[in-house]
Order: C-alpha cells, then sequence, then structure tokens
C-alpha cells in the first residue's frame, strides 16, 4: 500500500479537468488512521495544485474493510476522517471549505469477492475525497445530480433557538412542491449553528435545554417536511455544530442545508 497515494496523484491530474466532481481516494494500513511522512507529502503536492483552487469544496468519507467488530469500525473509520481533516487544514485549506466529515464504517464483501479479498480489502481502508466545483444552490436545480448542497438561505433561526421561523416554513412550503417533482431524490438535513466556542460541538437549545441545537434544527425541518407528504424514508437528517461557517455575518450560519444522497 505504499504506493497508494502516488496512484491517487495520477488519477486526480487525469481527472480534474473533466468532471465537475472528482472523487479520490487515501489508502490505510490495516488497523491504522494516519499516513507517514513520504505519504504526507505526496498528498500535499495534490493541493498544491494550481488545478485545485477550482474546486469550491470537499467532502470527506471514511471507510474500513469488514473485519472487526461494528463499533471498532466506524469508530476508526471516523479517525481516518478526522485525520484527513487536520491534514488537510494544517496545510492551508479553509476549515468551511471541508463540508462533510463522515465515517462510514466497515464495507461488506461482495459474494463474489473471495477471489481477490485480500486486493478489496485494502481497497476498503480508505478516505474519499470528494471535490466538488459547484457546491451551493439556493434551491433544488432543475437537474439535481448527487452531492449537490443545497443552503436554504430564508431558512434561518433566531439566535438559540431551533423553532421555524414563519418565513421558514413559506420557504419549505415552496421546497416541499419542489421535492414532489423530483419524487425519487433523497437528501440529508443539515443542520448549523453560529457563534460557539470550539470547546463544544454543539450549541444549547433554548428550548430544549441540551446542547444539541444544530440537530434540533435539522430535525424540526425533517419533521416539517414530513407533515407537508415528504416521504421520511426519502430523508435524514444530523447536525453539524459549528464545524462549517460560511464566512458570512453571523445569521447565515444559523441554517439547514439539503445535501443530495441519492437521485
Amino acid at each position: 500500500m505504499k504506493k497508494s497515494l502516488q496512484i491517487v496523484a495520477f488519477l486526480f491530474f487525469g481527472s480534474l479537468s473533466a468532471q465537475i466532481n472528482t472523487v479520490q481516494s487515501v489508502y490505510f494500513e490495516l488497523d491504522k488512521f494516519t499516513l507517514n511522512q513520504k505519504e504526507i507529502n505526496q498528498m500535499v503536492k495534490l493541493l498544491d495544485s494550481t488545478t485545485f483552487s477550482r474546486f469550491k469544496a470537499i467532502y470527506l468519507y471514511g471507510y474500513c474493510d469488514d473485519r472487526g467488530s461494528v463499533e471498532y469500525n466506524e469508530k476508526l473509520s471516523k479517525n481516518r476522517v478526522d485525520y484527513i481533516q487536520k491534514l488537510l487544514i494544517a496545510k492551508g485549506i479553509a476549515q468551511n471549505k471541508i463540508f462533510i466529515c463522515e465515517g462510514r464504517g466497515k464495507v461488506n464483501l461482495d459474494k463474489n469477492a473471495l477471489k481477490n479479498i485480500k486486493e478489496i480489502r485494502d481497497k476498503n481502508r480508505r478516505v474519499d475525497l470528494i471535490f466538488v466545483k459547484n457546491v451551493f444552490y439556493t434551491s433544488i436545480p432543475e437537474h439535481p445530480k448527487v452531492g449537490d448542497n443545497i443552503v436554504l438561505e430564508r431558512v434561518l433561526f433566531e439566535m438559540g433557538s431551533s423553532e421555524l421561523t414563519v418565513n421558514a416554513k413559506k420557504e419549505l412550503d415552496r421546497i416541499a412542491i419542489l421535492l414532489k417533482k423530483h419524487k425519487t431524490l433523497r437528501f440529508e438535513i443539515k443542520g448549523h449553528v453560529c457563534c460557539t466556542s470550539n470547546k463544544f460541538s454543539d450549541a444549547i437549545d433554548k428550548e430544549t435545554q441540551d446542547r444539541s441545537l444544530s440537530e434540533n434544527r435539522a430535525k424540526n425541518v425533517f419533521m416539517y417536511l414530513r407533515s407537508k407528504g415528504i416521504s421520511p424514508y426519502r430523508m435524514s437528517y444530523k447536525g453539524y455544530g459549528n464545524q462549517f461557517p460560511l464566512g458570512k455575518e453571523d445569521a447565515k450560519d444559523r441554517r439547514v442545508e439539503l445535501y443530495i444522497t441519492q437521485l
């Protein structure tokens, strides 16, 4: 696996100019979530590419092979993602350019994979970096695609609150109509907060008095869309705390987004 990053570099430069969303992978040794210095240097070369600036965001998804317990694999995949995120930030990538950091645990083996089991397990121990050129939409585009991130600019919250405002409900009514038009589209509702110390992963919700404000905001949007006839099987929700500020005024970070996961 020592040549894994060299392979990534070749794929990166070979596909960068041809695609809007480019997926590249960094591979890890068994039970490891760090890279050696040589591999780090090779990865930095990718980030120093002049064409890298064309991409507006990075999504990170971590995986493990099929060995080990569910709990162990979930933790290891998250550690791999966290390591790559910290490495990117240390090398000058702005934190608000990294939009998703998610450990997805083990990758199950296909029944037809037994002949190449070692090679497949090696490839499953990885972090996928998805480089996105067009990240922001303010509404569901006419031709959506997986990876589109829709910032609902009119669905904003009061400080410390997860309650939907009148204006937010009007905007969600409009979004519900569009979602009914795209009947097979599935998405994650992402909740955010502003103005919270980095000591905490989330802010306190004044309605519930628990430290899960961003998740509560996402959940309330989920419940409202469900009340408007959107199937809960098309939706999921998650709170991201203050991890991904937009770099604008604080009010813009008291927001939710829709991230398209399946068409």
